[in-house]
């Protein structure tokens, strides 16, 4: 069986500087893998080439999901397989409920043409019964006034609305407080038991989140190269010593 997600020797450029430089990782079924390392070693572009943001091109190497290449797919055909980022930081759009964006999300990923209003409503209830949100924001406009935790929790809501086969988390930990990431980590681990199939990826630059969602498998990306690969031991390792001991290896 071939794996969920597989990256064969990536090289990706952006605006003509090559970011990341043949980077090699394969994720299996119900898998969370942690990819750490220090501001620009790659880590976002990493997370937006793998949901085909255009800004991002790749210059080598193959991306398969489910043992197909994705690699030329654009983000609306990775989404419909299966493919889901929870951003860095969730964009706000004017005049666009959190309920109509939902609705729209979910048929192109389930290929229905006319998801029922009141179809979408109740799964939204049931799935903001389950992570603990109050349910009257999703009439809101998307992220509009939403505070950092409550964006992110939005993301996760819409993880659990999607069911996706595979997500990447890049820094979800990003501007939230020990309670907020509690209540974060705690959303993804009810969408994990809901999905126990579900990959994940979770991007980060510290040890914290991990604390709550234990990884895998721990990859060190230093300078668009991955350095050096463990398991929840070398994120300790890395938080307790900081990346300056794997760029030698990214050097080389």
């Amino acid at each position: 069986m071939a794996p969920l997600l597989e990256l064969d020797d990536l090289h990706v450029a952006v605006d003509g500087t090559e970011i990341l430089r043949g980077v090699s990782l394969t994720v299996t079924d119900g898998a969370v893998h942690a990819l750490m390392g220090p501001n620009g070693s790659g880590k976002s572009t990493l997370a937006k080439t793998l949901l085909a943001d255009p800004g991002y091109t790749v210059t080598g190497g193959r991306i398969r999901f489910h043992g197909e290449d994705v690699t030329d797919l654009g983000p609306a055909e990775r989404a419909a397989r299966g493919m889901f980022l929870c951003f860095q930081h969730p964009e706000a759009i004017s005049g666009v409920s959190v309920t109509n964006f939902l609705r729209q999300a979910m048929a192109t990923r389930k290929g229905i043409d006319d998801y029922s209003v009141l179809e979408v409503r109740m799964e939204i209830m049931q799935w903001s019964a389950r992570l603990g949100m109050d349910d009257r924001f999703v009439k809101r406009y998307l992220n509009e006034g939403f505070s950092g935790g409550e964006r992110k929790k939005n993301e996760i809501l819409q993880m659990a609305l999607l069911e996706p086969d595979f997500a990447v988390l890049d820094e979800a930990d990003s501007g939230l407080d020990i309670d907020a990431l509690v209540d974060v980590a705690r959303g993804i681990a009810e969408v994990r038991a809901a999905r126990p199939e579900l990959g994940i990826l979770v991007i980060t630059h510290y040890q914290r989140i991990l604390d709550h969602l234990p990884p895998d498998h721990v990859h060190v990306l230093v300078d668009g190269r991955i350095v050096a690969e463990g398991g929840p031991e070398l994120a300790r390792a890395v938080e307790e010593h900081g990346f300056d001991a794997y760029r030698s290896e990214a050097a080389a």
